[in-house]
C-alpha cells in the first residue's frame, strides 16, 4: 500500500500517483503545475474529483500586489483530443474513436481500427495511440495540446508503467505484458512528444461532449468495420452522432 497518494490537477499527465518520482515527472518545470499529496487513496480520489478548488500550498509572493488567478487547466490548451474505445461484447468486436476540438470548436472526428477479436483495453490503447499522432501534427503547427482519455489503464501503460517496462527490456516480474504490440510503439511516440503534450484522465459517460462523441465514433467504427483509422467526412450533426448505436 502506498504511503502517500499524489494528485496532479495540472501537469504533463493528470491523475493520482503513488510515488513521488512519477509525480515529479509530471510537474517538474511544468508551467503552473498543481499537485498535492494525501495520506489515503479515498482522500486523493475525492480531491481529484473536486478539481483545483481544493486548497493547494504554493509559494506565494511576499508583496501585497494582487496576482492574477491562473486559467483552468482545460483553458491552457488550444487543442483538446478526446479518445475512447468500444468493444461489444468484451472481448469481441472492437473499434476506436477520437474527437478533436480546436479553440473549443469541434473540428475532427475519427473512427476505425476495427477488429472482430479485440478487447476494451486494446480499443482504448489504439485510440490513445492515434491521438498521439494527431497531437504530433498539432504540435508541429505550434499548438498546445491536451489528450483526454477515460482509460487509466491506457494512460498508465504509455505514460507511467511503460518507462519501467522499457527499462526492464519490456518485461515485468508478474508475467507477460499484455497488448505490448500496441503499447511499445505508442510509448515510443509518447516519449517523443512528452514535453509538448499533456495526457489527462477524464471520467467516462458523465455528459462531457468530447468523451461522448469519441465513444460514439468508436461504436460507429464497429458498425462500419473499417480496419483503417478513418476521418468522419459526413456533416457533423452532434445530436445525431450521439445517438449512434452498434448494429
Amino acid at each position: 500500500m502506498a504511503k502517500k497518494y499524489y494528485v496532479v490537477w495540472a501537469g504533463r499527465q493528470t491523475g493520482i500517483f503513488t510515488d513521488w518520482a512519477t509525480t515529479k515527472q509530471q510537474v517538474d518545470k511544468f508551467p503552473q503545475a498543481k499537485y498535492k499529496s494525501f495520506p489515503s487513496q479515498q482522500e486523493a480520489e475525492a480531491a481529484f474529483s473536486e478539481g483545483t478548488k481544493t486548497t493547494i500550498p504554493t509559494n506565494k509572493p511576499t508583496k501585497t500586489k494582487p496576482v492574477a488567478a491562473p486559467k483552468a487547466a482545460h483553458d491552457q490548451f488550444q487543442v483538446h483530443i478526446y479518445c475512447d474505445g468500444a468493444c461489444e461484447p468484451n472481448p469481441g468486436e472492437a473499434s476506436s474513436g477520437v474527437a478533436v476540438y480546436e479553440d473549443d470548436q469541434l473540428t475532427q472526428l475519427w473512427y476505425g481500427l476495427y477488429t472482430p477479436h479485440g478487447t476494451n483495453n486494446t480499443a482504448e490503447l489504439h485510440a490513445l495511440y492515434q491521438s498521439l499522432f494527431i497531437a504530433k501534427e498539432a504540435i508541429s503547427k505550434g499548438q498546445s495540446v491536451q489528450i483526454l482519455c477515460d482509460s487509466q489503464y491506457a494512460i498508465n501503460s504509455l505514460t507511467n508503467w511503460g518507462f519501467g517496462w522499457k527499462k526492464n527490456g519490456w518485461k515485468k516480474k508478474t508475467g507477460e505484458i499484455k497488448n505490448l504490440d500496441i503499447i511499445q510503439p505508442a510509448h515510443e511516440l509518447y516519449c517523443q512528444l512528452e514535453k509538448d503534450v499533456t495526457v489527462s484522465h477524464v471520467k467516462a459517460h458523465i455528459g462531457i461532449e468530447g468523451n461522448e462523441l469519441a465513444d460514439r465514433m468508436a461504436v460507429y467504427g464497429i458498425t462500419r468495420q473499417d480496419k483503417e483509422f478513418c476521418r468522419y467526412t459526413d456533416e457533423i450533426d452532434i445530436k445525431q452522432i450521439l445517438n449512434f448505436k452498434a448494429g
